[in-house]
This record gives C-alpha cells, sequence and structure tokens, in this order.
C-alpha cells in the first residue's frame, strides 16, 4: 500500500490536473478502445502516449474475450462513441506460452482454453500470439456486426516497443 499511495502523491505532482477535471465534469471521450493483456509490461497509455480519457482500455490475461470484455467494448461503442477497436496481443505472453505448453490450472484453464481454440496445433509462440489476436478480432466483429467500427489487430514487441498491425483493417 506504502509504494502505491507514493506513486499517487507522485502522480498527483507531474500535471495533468487540468485535464482530469475536465474528463471528470464533462466525461470521457476516447477515441480508441484497446483490449490487451494483463501482462504489466503492456501499458496501452505508453504505448500509444496516450493521456487521461484518450483510450478505453480492457486488459484480461491473454487478451481473451468473454462476456464481460464484449459489454466492455460494447459500452464504449453505444454510450462513449468510440468508433475504432484495438485487439492488442504482446511477445512473451505467459497465457499463450500456457496454452502452448498445455498448463492449465484452476481459473486459469478458462483463459488457457480460448487462446487453445485460437491456436489450434500452431507450436511457435509468436505465430500463436498472431493467431490469438486474430482470433479476438473475428470475435469483436461478429458481436459488432451492426455497428459502424473499425477493428485493428496488432502485436506489441515487449523488447522494441514497436507495435505491428497486422494486415488488413477490418472495417466494417
Amino acid at each position: 500500500m506504502q509504494r502505491l499511495t507514493e506513486g499517487n502523491l507522485r502522480s498527483l505532482t507531474r500535471g495533468g490536473e487540468a485535464k482530469r477535471i475536465r474528463t471528470a465534469r464533462e466525461g470521457q471521450h476516447p477515441y480508441a478502445v484497446v483490449v490487451c493483456c494483463s501482462d504489466s509490461r503492456v501499458i496501452p497509455e505508453k504505448i500509444f502516449d496516450a493521456d487521461i480519457g484518450e483510450l478505453f482500455v480492457i486488459r484480461v490475461a491473454g487478451n481473451v474475450l468473454g462476456a464481460h470484455q464484449l459489454g466492455s467494448i460494447a459500452y464504449a461503442v453505444e454510450h462513449l462513441g468510440t468508433r475504432t477497436v484495438v485487439m492488442l496481443g504482446h511477445t512473451g505472453c505467459g497465457a499463450v506460452a500456457a496454452a502452448l505448453n498445455g498448463h492449465a490450472d484452476g481459473f486459469v484453464a478458462s483463459i488457457v482454453q480460448d487462446i487453445r481454440a485460437a491456436i489450434g496445433t500452431e507450436g511457435d509462440p509468436n505465430r500463436a500470439c498472431e493467431l490469438n489476436v486474430r482470433h479476438g478480432v473475428n470475435r469483436i466483429r461478429e458481436a459488432f456486426a451492426d455497428e459502424p467500427i473499425e477493428v485493428l489487430g496488432a502485436v506489441y514487441d515487449i523488447e522494441t516497443g514497436k507495435v505491428d498491425w497486422l494486415n488488413g483493417s477490418f472495417a466494417m
């Protein structure tokens, strides 16, 4: 708790007060939804140099999609007017590695099962990550077929910091 409290106090001295107050009073207007992994090395606001209120971020291990994640996307699309959805995978994903290695105990099993369905028999971790992203993009496209949104797939390289966009923007 001490480290978290100190971090919060530091964040208050860095500026951004005006934007924080404005979004608190006027609401958020994110230009994109980013569905990504919970991995602490994958921070969409830093990756895309975004500020308060600019991204609507949904984080879940393995960037898998269930009812709660799809409901969160629906909220951003239907209530906030966000028209771009990014499914962001990343290199070195522990959830993808677990799916490749067959490790799935307890609550992690549902995440691994979803990733296994996405990657099939693929054994290469980087290709498996891409397949998992494509699977998510397709699920979003199906769920929001009637919405005028653009769905993008991308993979973030945790070593280089570069985002590689998968071929084709999946506009609807």
